[in-house]
Order: C-alpha cells, then structure tokens, then sequence
C-alpha cells in the first residue's frame, strides 16, 4: 500500500508530521530539565507551561487530522 492510498487527504500525512513533531519538541524542552540551567524560577514555570502548551498543540493537531 503506497502512501498516496493510505491517506484520503495530502494534507492528512502533513499534519500528523506536524503534530508529531510538535509532541516531540515540547517533549524534549522538559526532558532538557529548563528548571535545573534558568536562575528565574517564573521563567522556569513559564518554559515548563508553553513546552506543554506545544505538546498539546501537537497532539490537538495529529487528532484533527485523524478525525474522520
């Protein structure tokens, strides 16, 4: 099964890779511990906050291309 058949919509493997991509960002800003190297602790929270705020983007995204 080619890729052209798999997806129903071109964009649909383009925003699975996106949102992917977007998990995995925001994954590995809080895997890289920004709390442990920032002398702020508010800038910490607020690292913390938007690295989340991606991965759920991402993850908001790879739905709404799954979603039927």
């Amino acid at each position: 099964m080619s890729v052209t058949e798999r997806f129903d919509d071109r964009l649909e493997a383009v925003g699975i890779a996106v949102g992917v991509l977007l998990v995995l960002v925001g994954l590995g800003t809080i895997a890289g511990f920004p709390w442990a190297t920032k002398n702020n602790a508010t800038a910490s929270v607020l690292q913390v906050i938007g690295a989340l705020g991606v991965a759920g983007i991402g993850a908001g995204l790879v739905w709404l291309s799954r979603y039927e």
